[in-house]
């Protein structure tokens, strides 16, 4: 508890003390005159090393009672009207109850960026140090969080006060940063040295794509300001380790420490352990698609327009004088009405008596009225319509292009399958679209952040045994579940926080395993598949054990039903493999699975690049034991 009698003669406290005891007459007031509040200290962590590096001062009333949380008495000292009052007073206590402990690493206290104006005004800007220094805290190991309870109404003062408490050595923190209140301009004129990241992004990241990608441009606007980050609400394992392999430095939660009145000297020894785990977090995956502005990439034809009423002579003109053009845009002003396709206006400017009756008159008789316009800021679901279409003029015509509504040039059917085409291969190059796991873009950065942890891993390539057979007897369709079959079964079977599922594409798949038990997992994979996939044969087949079809070379042969082969890489801790090195030994062990493949025996070989040879213990094609 604090003594108000000492704090009364402290210069900072003086003006405090007085607003509370003659005007406040709340509980709140009479818990600041009597001395009822006190602090308990959080403990931030170093989620490199997992030592504290910090705590921070939360107030507190008297326990069993409503003023006992600090939202209580926030919200009790608004109402009182004494909140700046109570804030300082709050920095004050908390000062005390930290200066009598003598602990090492500095200490984050909160308070809004109005009362931090209203402290340096109180104490002078060139006192701020020594009051801080007369509670037995040095300024250097201070950090006041400037807590935003309404929007800062007056910046210049703010920078102000930063400045002076710079000055004192002690140093500045940005709190609940992205909850609507820390705003972005707070960030960048008050230049904090910290910057607490709101506990919503933290919260299941491990989930949710979205908010990693949000949290990876907080780092990069981090990186501009110079401004160190810190993770709030840290509550699982998962959460922390995927903060930590995102490279955010430090991080709070009841995970690492819960606050007590004494100072920790370590975090809690589960969030130690998940810290000094070399395994490295499965970062979520957020399926990659095609950007809007796809168009913008390509070139667009700079064509001539005619207007509405541009005679069709004239048309024909243009048309002989520029043979490239297979169409003209009919625009008023800026604005796209009509299409004319080069091929059937020409048809019928050819026919007997065309130029005599319909020469001179208004081309617009001739045009597509409906033709397909496209933003140049349009995605690849709007172009796959125009291919999609029944109306097969949108290929012949081609499609205007235009720009905020302005017209641009034109497009061709041409250049509509080639972009809807690369565009879906470098969607496909993210995510798969039958499976939608990671494809071969998301593999290869997750084997490079495997790579860099240093950590042991094994990379497993799997792949379908006389798939093309059963694709070519059943259709598509049925092949499709099969692959999807696969997907499903890597999913099922390995573990989301250590494990990574990544479809290379067609029946070829990709795990990255950090499970101990990644032997026992990649045969459950195998031999469910082999159970479940007879479901998709007809009982004909089931009964004869396979199907006949043709082989690569046209010749008709029995086929035994699909199975999966697994090739396994073992990848030893602080291997300098390249990603692309694993993937071909992944895939030359998947060649020996396949090539050992033998009814009723498991498909699985196991390479060691360290000897690289190939063993093959008991019960398997060439498997050996992590």
């Amino acid at each position: 508890m604090i003594d108000p009698q000492k704090l009364a003669r402290l210069p900072a406290a003086t003006a405090v003390l007085s607003a509370a005891v003659h005007s406040g007459q709340g509980p709140v007031a009479q818990l600041m005159r009597s001395g009822g509040l006190y602090c308990v200290f959080q403990p931030l962590a170093d989620l490199r090393s997992g030592s504290v590096y910090a705590h921070e001062a939360l107030i507190r009333g008297p326990r069993a009672t409503p003023l006992h949380t600090p939202d209580s008495l926030l919200k009790g000292a608004a109402a009182e009207g004494i909140l700046r009052e109570f804030e300082l007073l709050a920095v004050c206590v908390a000062l005390q109850d930290w200066g009598k402990q003598n602990a090492p690493g500095r200490l984050f206290i909160n308070l809004s960026a109005e009362a931090l104006v209203q402290a340096v005004r109180v104490c002078g800007p060139d006192m701020v140090g020594d009051t801080v220094r007369s509670f037995g805290v040095q300024a250097r190991s201070l950090v006041l969080e400037i807590t935003e309870h309404d929007r800062v109404s007056d910046m210049p003062a703010v920078c102000a006060a930063v400045k002076a408490v710079h000055a004192t050595g002690a140093r500045l923190a940005l709190d609940d940063f992205g909850d609507g209140r820390s705003s972005l301009r707070l960030w960048s004129e008050a230049k904090p040295d910290f910057v607490k990241i709101d506990k919503y992004f933290i919260h299941q990241i491990e989930q949710r794509p979205a908010n990693l990608q949000l949290l990876q441009a907080i780092k990069g606007i981090a990186e501009v300001f110079g401004t160190t980050l810190i993770a709030e609400g840290i509550e699982t394992e998962d959460e922390l380790r995927t903060l930590r392999d995102l490279g955010i430095p430090y991080g709070q939660g009841w995970l690492l420490g819960r606050p007590c009145e004494m100072a920790q000297q370590q975090v809690l020894a589960q969030a130690l352990d998940v810290v000094q785990d070399p395994r490295v977090a499965v970062l979520p995956h957020q399926g990659h698609s095609a950007r809007p502005g796809v168009l913008r990439n390509l070139l667009v034809m700079q064509a001539p327009c005619v207007a509405p009423s541009t005679s069709n002579d004239e048309v024909a003109s243009l048309f002989k004088a520029q043979q490239q053009l297979h169409a003209i845009a009919v625009v008023e002003g800026v604005r796209p009405l009509a299409l004319i396709n080069r091929q059937q206006f020409m048809n019928h400017y050819a026919t007997l008596y065309f130029r005599e009756v319909h020469g001179r008159k208004s081309c617009m008789a001739f045009a597509n009225t409906q033709p397909r316009i496209v933003e140049l800021d349009c995605d690849v679901d709007q172009l796959v319509g125009i291919l999609t279409s029944q109306d097969q003029r949108y290929l012949n015509d081609g499609f205007i292009v235009i720009d905020n509504g302005r017209y641009v040039g034109l497009g061709t059917g041409e250049q509509l399958v080639r972009s809807v085409t690369e565009a879906r291969i470098e969607a496909a190059r993210h995510a798969n679209p039958l499976t939608f796991l990671p494809g071969n873009i998301p593999i290869s950065l997750h084997m490079q952040r495997l790579i860099d942890s240093g950590a042991g891993f094994v990379a497993c390539y799997a792949d379908l045994n006389h798939f093309k057979p059963f694709n070519d007897h059943y259709g598509y369709w049925r092949g499709d579940q099969m692959i999807r079959l696969v997907a499903r079964l890597a999913t099922a079977r390995c573990d989301a926080r250590r494990d990574f599922v990544g479809h290379v594409g067609g029946d070829d798949f990709m795990l990255l395993l950090q499970s101990e038990d990644w032997l026992q997992r990649c045969e459950d994979i195998v031999d469910t598949f082999a159970s479940e996939a007879l479901q998709l044969f007809d009982a004909q087949a089931r009964e004869d054990g396979g199907i006949w079809a043709e082989d690569r070379h046209g010749i008709r042969r029995f086929f035994a039903c699909t199975t999966l082969s697994i090739g396994v890489v073992r990848i030893a801790p602080g291997s300098q493999l390249a990603p692309e090195e694993i993937a071909n030994l992944a895939a030359l062990a998947k060649q020996q699975a396949k090539a050992r493949h033998a009814p009723g025996r498991r498909a699985i070989a196991v390479h060691t690049p360290l000897d690289g040879a190939l063993r093959a213990p008991r019960g398997h094609s060439a498997a050996e034991p992590l």
